[in-house]
């Protein structure tokens, strides 16, 4: 590897230009505009699955059908944008987990990445299709484990790369709250766990399986550090959200810009895990009580606890995603208060590369 460019990225037989994928986010803030362009500049770029219904007439009464037809025009229409590798994020804790697998797959979907709980029988949608990569997004190396022998045992299938989520990602966290800022639970620990757990695989089975670096990585300079720890690629989702193409409203890339670094908070969603986003009126008043209980329209969430919860999380995203943040908040990485303002897609990843330059010429000049 040239320590003065970023290296490809092989994920079974799909190789990209560049080691960077855009995370997925939900609801509605990663859909065909901002894959497209991600794509394009030679990284992949994620649609989101959860929520991708928001926009169809029939959201509220028909979730199942709306959200179906959603992701089919979402990747119809990044496909007719870029020429590029594109996946889809399906988390394992959606009730409709298996219609978007579904969905994606006959659609011709490149990489489905899939984590909120363990993808154990992922592979049994593939019914032979050889095109759709299998990408488990996990936070230990016993997950990885667990999973790798599951897959082999039911379906002879190991997965195609991983994912290492750390706690300081945004949205939903696979940890418990405890766990968030104890260093055991590092992302670079983790990284390097997951590595080991995933090497005798490799080796027994002559299939080389990627550990992707996920969750607080921001600068090109975390690339490097990441890859001098054997990470093959790094997933990012926090910096692609203020960009012109980011698929989520100009007040909610604002809400960014506008954080410091004490705004960047966590939260107990009533989906049972803890959440990291920009802290606003909506939750100061969800923390005072002030938000009462109602009838939930979705069940977007296995786990969510709707019945004793104090407001819809599915509602108060789709409310971010637009700009009504008076009725919903901004989930964000730990370093969400480092964005200084909205850029292109292209200027970012420029900006990432040459990160990435200065941070291994710093090292063979140390």
């Amino acid at each position: 590897m040239s320590f003065n460019s970023l290296k490809n990225l092989s994920i079974g037989s799909l190789t990209t230009k560049l080691p960077i994928i855009q995370g997925g986010m939900g609801i509605g803030v990663s859909l065909s505009g901002l894959a497209s362009a991600v794509a394009n500049e030679g990284g992949i770029g994620v649609i989101a699955t959860a929520g991708i219904g928001m926009n169809e007439p029939d959201f509220y009464r028909n979730f199942l059908e709306a959200n179906i037809r959603a992701l089919r025009k979402e990747i119809r229409k990044a496909r007719e944008l870029s020429q590029g590798i594109l996946g889809v994020n399906i988390m394992v804790a959606m009730s409709n987990f298996a219609d978007m697998v579904r969905t994606a797959i006959e659609e011709g979907i490149d990489i489905i990445f899939s984590g909120a709980g363990l993808p154990l029988n992922l592979p049994q949608f593939l019914n032979g299709d050889i095109k759709t990569k299998m990408v488990p997004i996990i936070s230990s190396g016993r997950a990885i484990d667990i999973i790798m022998r599951r897959w082999l045992e039911k379906y002879n299938y190991l997965p195609d790369a991983v994912v290492v989520e750390g706690p300081l990602a945004g949205g939903h966290l696979g940890f418990k709250e405890q766990m968030i800022d104890d260093p055991e639970y590092s992302l670079e620990k983790l990284v390097t766990e997951v590595i080991q757990a995933i090497k005798p695989y490799e080796e027994r089975y002559q299939k080389p399986i990627p550990v992707i670096a996920a969750g607080g990585v921001y600068t090109g300079e975390d690339i490097f550090r990441f890859f001098q720890l054997g990470a093959s690629g790094v997933q990012m989702a926090t910096r692609f959200v203020t960009t012109y193409e980011c698929d989520a409203s100009a007040k909610f890339k604002q809400t960014y810009v506008d954080s410091r670094k004490e705004d960047i908070v966590i939260i107990k969603s009533p989906v049972g895990m803890p959440g990291r986003a920009i802290r606003n009126a909506f939750l100061d008043d969800v923390s005072q009580g002030k938000k009462k209980p109602y009838k939930c329209p979705y069940h977007c969430i296995k786990t969510c606890d709707y019945k004793n919860s104090p407001y819809c999380i599915c509602l108060a995203l789709i409310n971010a995603k637009k700009g009504n943040l008076s009725n919903g908040f901004t989930f964000a990485g730990e370093n969400a208060y480092r964005a200084k303002g909205i850029i292109s897609v292209k200027e970012l990843i420029e900006t990432l590369i040459e990160e990435y330059k200065n941070a291994s010429r710093e090292m063979i000049f140390a």
